[in-house]
């Protein structure tokens, strides 16, 4: 038998030990499976040591696998079936379904068993069973332990009788502090070993009893005090419920002793503790539930208040639960709940640091805590409430924080109250309550359908790697935003960052599945409204989650519903304004959108459904009624502006005949809550009768145009015809009669805004190639409503108010309007209605422009029929409250931002009007200068959208010279004389004489309209766009959205120098980027020479329109005509135009105002454009003084030393061209020479050029007076050190002229 080897083995031993073991026949075994059969003899082990695999061990054959034997079943002979067996049967037998079951239940028969009543007791509820006081009933268990014992020959009863003794003893014991003879209650001698463990047990308990009876009270108290502090309380616990259960005895004890001993045990456990701890701030009591084991840690927070530190110049902000800044000189009382457990307990609030901690806690309720409290700091940090108080925005604090990330992942909380609170938060950020109440109030005003998107104005830089590679391998703007992280799209645009973490299938979820309560919906449907108002992507993207609108259709605008119920409030199943809202908001992004609303999410017989019934009869709350009847007329509004859903039109024609002849009727109510929703749907039906008037006056253009087209893709005319709508006329004009004569009473100017404009449209359409125009008839018409109507309207006392309060609500005129009072997000642009209203603003109620702007669109619908009637309304121009406002307007500078967009555009549409009723008249001629100043001011800063006004103030205001009475009234000569006053001491003798150069512009103005008109033809599909909409042609417009604000004014602020800057990009410069040519294009002469005449008459006359022009862009611009070609400028009519220019520019008040460390528009800083200049003088200039005195100009000693530097370092070959005299530059020689020089590179060049005799006299009279001043002042100062700097310069100097 082989052996296990050992470690005292020897190496031989192991050897010998491998080689009994490789003879033994252990090795290998035959196997009987594969035909092997054992022969007893083995190879050689020494033959060959390694374990080598041997082909042919291998069969050549595969073996034959023997089957192994079948299995016997245990449960098939119990199955035996046999040929004459009935399977019926055999399914009957066997059958075990549920009605086999139960077809043999047999009822039991009851008849003779007793029926006992339950005894009467005093309780009010039956006594509880416990299994203790049931004696007869034991568990399996507890028989079996009885079981056990009765054999060991103790009974059940003996032991108890013995537990009962032994628990009195020992009771008696601890009472009487006498050793118990019972024996030790927890050393039970298990584990001694030995055959007398029980007297060594009994030993060792005698002599605990012994020592403990040596020892007094204290001495006990004080060693137990010490175990208590060292064991680990766990075994303190263990041992304590050891004691308890011996001296319980038997499990069948009374209830009523075991809690009695257990609060005993308890209290005892509180004693001890409170004895352990006896500085506790608190004295612990018996009834305080969960205190058995004290933290005094934890209690250290119920002791008072620490007393307050003295107030520190910055302080942590802290708020209350409503969102208030809390003082921190502020001693709030602690029943509040605002004193908490932070770094600073005494004093009340929550911070920014705290309120982020708690919105991670783990509890619930403190998560819904945070999240409110920063939902109200939101709300008031957006009103502005903190701009006085706190250093710094406190929003952008919260969102580089991770406001917006934070907000988010609260979304995903599984918690309905935490995903509450998070879109209330989420809310408050996002939606802007004024904002959404100036758009609902300015929707029936002039255009007022139309907004602009809310979209960032951060321009994004391009990336460094994507420069030099080609357009087509370039990323494109999705691509890059889909690299880009969360947190860097949130950072450049939060509504896109919010996308981009997936918000709409998350409220999409939120919706369907918790279905929250209403005041959460509500919150949600805001936010879907501000997400849709973003752009049209956007409003694409809440179209195309899956099922978000099937959703919000289904639950919140029900073809039918019940009335709702007050017992559980809920808006589900019920039509929802907001929800209309969401749709109307949406459908303004795009046709494409509005039809997919309408056509395949069933819109359209929803809308039917609302439409059909007043709003009484709806079903719903008489508030929520109107609201929803009022949103359903403007989303058909909306779709009709696009010419769609006009088939509702005939079909709901009694019902809109019905409302509108119902409108003075409804204005007659006391309730004013009720006149107010009353009157906002009927001005929603009037907007909608508006939009179907526009699309029926396009009928006859579309059918024309698919005649012409045969069989070519065209527009299908609309529905609707001229014909439909004719018959509203004189609806409209004696509801407008009436609403003339009630104009100052509640709710008639609101009603009479609709009135004018409706009624402004029905004219005009009426005369625009309709079949049934007849000219006779209308111009009586409108004579007769001028009569009866227009005039007692321009001179009601309402109007003339109106007219004198223009001033006050102007955005133009008061420039601190358009300041925001709340924190401006760059991220989350508004409109402006954020905060608190400080100013009288637009959308005010009582503000007069809808009024007069509906007055005027009527005004001039009714000219451009009746061009007779235009001298009627010569007094409205002609007052003086209007000219002052006008005179306002002309003087001021408006700027186009994303605080002041929506009052800008209305506001320009009132100015637009009033300046197109200007009539050819004497008596406006003294203010026609005023009229063409606001129009040249308006015009830079009309808005995206306005190219149309913009296109048609040039063609008829701006370049009409009835609109300059200089060019009749001896404007030349006069401006001749002021050119003589303004020569302070110096004069220009290249510049020519003004008055003929004036005089030819006035001659050519109609040539220079023609000129400007085409340089601004890359605005065509822009200008085109703009028509449709202000002209109303619905089926060519493709959104109410209108251009992004980002984009810029319609028109630069510079466009009078719009043709020099496009002959610049035209002919392009080698380092400009552009295609550089030889020859000038043909017509750029004339066009250059245009723009030059164009911008001296509003140098001359027209001062003010260029002031927003700042004078380092008028110097650019003009110096563009020098980079353009090399001979333009030495052409005669562009010398004498641009001598008289470069005179302007160099007045003394012009020259103190002219700035050029500012970068001109376009350009990234005015040192490169001299630079470009210098190397173009060099090149073809011919030593030209017009180009001489552009580059003398900036060398000022007020200016950069870096372009004098560029001159006598890098270019000083010019200095033999340049020879401007001292008396033919317009620019006082003192702005060159004082103060005196402190530069000194600068001085040692001027030192060499003087002394290397680079620059002379003859050849640059004016640096050479400047270098020799400035050198001299340098060499007679009293500073010692610069001597040394001048003897060193000497020095090189005179070592180069040896060289």
């Amino acid at each position: 038998m082989l052996r296990r080897p050992k470690p005292t083995d020897s190496e031989e031993d192991l050897l010998r030990e491998q080689q009994r073991f490789l003879s033994s026949s252990a090795l290998k075994r035959p196997d009987k499976r594969r035909g092997e059969e054992g022969t007893g003899d083995h190879e050689d082990p020494q033959e060959d040591p390694r374990d080598v695999v041997k082909m042919s061990d291998l069969p050549d054959e595969i073996p034959s696998l023997t089957p192994a034997p079948p299995k016997k079943s245990r449960f098939k002979k119990e199955h035996v079936r046999f040929e004459d067996d009935d399977p019926e049967d055999h399914l009957n037998r066997h059958d075990m379904h549920i009605s086999a079951v139960l077809s043999r239940i047999i009822e039991r028969d009851t008849s003779t068993v007793p029926v006992c009543l339950p005894v009467l007791t005093g309780t009010a509820f039956p006594k509880v069973m416990r299994r203790s006081h049931a004696a007869d009933k034991k568990s399996i268990f507890a028989r079996q332990i009885e079981a056990q014992r009765v054999k060991a020959g103790l009974s059940s009863l003996q032991t108890v009788q013995k537990n009962i003794a032994f628990a009195s003893a020992a009771k008696t014991s601890s009472i009487t502090n006498q050793p118990s003879v019972g024996g030790p209650l927890l050393v039970s001698g298990q584990g001694l070993g030995s055959s007398d463990a029980a007297q060594e047990t009994m030993k060792i308990h005698q002599e605990n009893q012994a020592r403990l009876q040596e020892m007094s009270q204290e001495e006990i108290l004080e060693e137990q005090r010490k175990l208590l502090h060292q064991l680990d309380p766990m075994l303190v616990d263990f041992v304590r419920s050891q004691k308890t259960r011996k001296l319980c005895g038997s499990p069948a004890g009374s209830s009523s002793t075991r809690n009695r001993r257990v609060e005993d045990q308890g209290a005892s456990q509180k004693n001890a503790a409170h004895d352990q701890y006896p500085n506790l701030p608190i004295k612990v009591e018996k009834k305080w539930v969960h205190m058995d084991k004290l933290e005094p840690d934890k209690l250290e927070w119920t002791r008072d208040l620490p007393r307050r530190k003295g107030a520190k110049k910055t302080m942590q902000a802290r708020f209350g639960f409503d969102g208030t800044l809390i003082p921190p000189s502020e001693d709030l009382p602690t029943h509040l709940g605002l004193h908490h457990h932070g770094e600073d307990p005494e004093l009340a609030g929550y911070s920014l640091q705290e309120l982020f901690l708690l919105s991670r806690s783990q509890v619930t309720q403190q998560r819904v805590l945070a999240l409110s409290i920063l939902a109200n700091i939101i709300t008031k940090a957006h009103a502005g409430a903190f701009a006085s108080d706190l250093k710094g925005s406190i929003l952008l604090t919260l969102l580089d924080a991770g406001l917006l990330f934070l907000l988010r992942f609260s979304l995903d909380d599984s918690v309905e109250g935490v995903m509450s609170a998070a879109i209330q938060a989420m809310r408050a950020l996002l939606v802007s309550p004024g904002d959404e109440d100036a758009l609902n109030t300015t929707f029936p005003w002039f255009l007022g359908m139309y907004c602009f998107p809310l979209l960032p104005t951060t321009k994004e830089e391009e990336d460094e790697e994507d420069e030099g590679i080609g357009e087509f391998t370039k990323e494109t703007a999705n691509e890059k935003e889909e690299r880009k992280s969360d947190h860097d799209v949130a950072r450049q645009d939060m509504v896109k960052g919010l996308l981009k973490m997936k918000l709409l299938p998350r409220l999409r979820y939120i919706l369907e599945v918790v279905r929250p309560s209403p005041r959460v919906v509500l919150d949600m449907l805001e936010l879907l409204v501000r997400i849709a108002r973003h752009s049209t992507s956007t409003a694409t993207q809440i179209l195309d989650c899956p099922g978000l609108m099937e959703t919000v259709m289904a639950e919140f605008l029900p073809i039918s519903w019940a009335p709702p119920s007050s017992a559980v409030p809920s808006l589900y199943e019920r039509p929802v304004a907001m929800a209309i809202k969401l749709l109307r908001v949406l459908g303004t992004a795009g046709r494409h959108i509005c039809a997919r609303l309408l056509n395949s999410l069933g819109g359209k017989e929803r809308l039917s459904r609302l439409l059909v019934v007043e709003p009484q009869e709806l079903m719903l709350e008489t508030e929520e009624a109107f609201q929803c009847s009022t949103e359903a007329f403007r989303l058909w509004a909306v779709a009709a502006s696009y010419g769609q859903s006009c088939s509702l039109y005939g079909d709901l024609y009694p019902v809109l005949v019905n409302a509108l002849q119902s409108v003075n009727q409804s204005q007659m109510s006391t309730d004013h809550a009720l006149l107010s929703l009353m009157l906002q749907r009927a001005q929603a039906i009037l907007v909608l009768l508006t939009q179907v008037t526009h699309t029926a006056g396009c009928h006859e253009e579309l059918q024309a145009g698919l005649v012409r087209s045969q069989g070519a893709e065209s527009l299908p005319p609309p529905p609707v015809t001229w014909a439909h709508v004719a018959g509203l006329q004189p609806t409209v004009k004696g509801l407008l009669k009436a609403s003339q004569k009630r104009l100052g009473d509640a709710g008639q100017t609101e009603a009479s805004i609709l009135y004018l404009v409706f009624f402004g449209l029905l004219t005009q359409r009426c005369s625009l190639s309709q079949s049934s125009f007849k000219p006779i008839e209308c111009l009586q018409e409108l004579e007769s409503l001028t009569s009866e109507v227009l005039l007692p309207l321009q001179s009601h006392q309402v109007v003339q108010k109106m007219m004198y309060s223009l001033r006050t609500y102007s955005a133009i005129c008061n420039s601190h309007s358009c300041i925001p009072g709340s924190e401006l997000v760059p991220s989350l642009p508004g409109l402006g209605f954020f905060g608190e209203k400080t100013h009288p603003s637009l959308s005010d109620p009582a503000s007069p422009f809808p009024l007069l702007t509906a007055l005027c669109y009527l005004l001039n619908s009714v000219i451009a029929i009746h061009r007779g009637l235009i001298t009627k309304f010569t007094p409205l121009l002609m007052s003086e409250s209007l000219v002052r406002y006008m005179q306002a307007c002309a003087q001021s500078r408006p700027t186009l931002s994303h605080c002041s967009p929506l009052q800008l555009r209305h506001e320009h549409h009132l100015l637009y009007l009033l300046l197109r009723l200007v009539p050819v008249d004497p008596d406006v001629a003294k203010y026609a200068s005023l009229f063409h100043q606001v129009a040249l001011v308006m015009l830079p800063s009309l808005q995206p959208g306005s190219e149309y006004m913009a296109h048609e103030l040039m063609s008829v205001i701006i370049f009409n010279q009835d609109f300059i009475p200089e060019c009749i009234s001896g404007g030349p000569e006069a401006a001749a004389l002021a050119e003589l006053r303004l020569q302070e001491g110096f004069s220009t003798p290249q510049a020519p004489p003004l008055a003929p150069l004036l005089r030819e512009v006035c001659l050519q103005l109609s040539s220079v309209r023609g000129c400007y008109l085409t340089h601004l033809a890359y605005c065509k599909p822009a200008v085109l766009s703009s028509r449709d909409t202000h002209l109303g042609r619905t089926p060519w417009v493709q959104s109410l959205l209108l251009p992004n604000l980002s984009l810029g004014p319609a028109l630069p602020s510079d466009w009078p120098f719009l043709p020099l800057i496009s002959l610049y990009e035209r002919m392009g410069r080698s380092d400009g980027g552009g295609v550089q040519t030889d020859s000038l294009p043909a017509g750029s002469l004339v066009s250059v020479i245009y723009c030059l005449q164009w911008h001296l008459l509003l140098e001359s006359w027209r001062e003010g329109s260029l002031a927003m022009v700042p004078p380092v862009a008028k110097l650019a611009r003009l110096a563009c005509i020098f980079l353009s070609s090399s001979d333009l400028f030495l052409e005669p009519p562009v010398q004498r135009l641009m001598w008289a220019l470069f005179g302007g520019l160099t007045r003394p008040a012009k020259l103190a105002g002219l700035d050029l460390t500012t970068p001109p528009p376009g350009l990234a800083s005015f040192h490169d454009l001299y630079s470009a200049l210098l190397d173009q003088f060099e090149a073809v200039s011919f030593g030209d003084e017009l180009f001489g005195c552009f580059l003398l100009l900036p060398l000022q000693r007020r200016h950069s030393v870096t372009m004098r530097l560029a001159v006598f370092g890098e270019h000083v070959g010019l200095l033999r061209s340049l020879g401007v005299s001292v008396q033919k530059l317009p620019i006082p020689l003192e702005n060159y020479i004082l103060p005196p020089e402190d530069s000194l590179p600068l001085l040692w060049l001027y030192f060499r050029t003087l002394v290397m005799k680079s620059l002379r006299r003859a050849w640059c009279p004016v640096l050479y007076s400047v270098a020799v001043a400035h050198v001299n002042a340098f060499i007679f100062s009293q500073d010692p050190a610069p001597q040394v700097c001048i003897t060193f310069a000497t020095q090189d100097c005179r070592s180069n002229n040896c060289d």
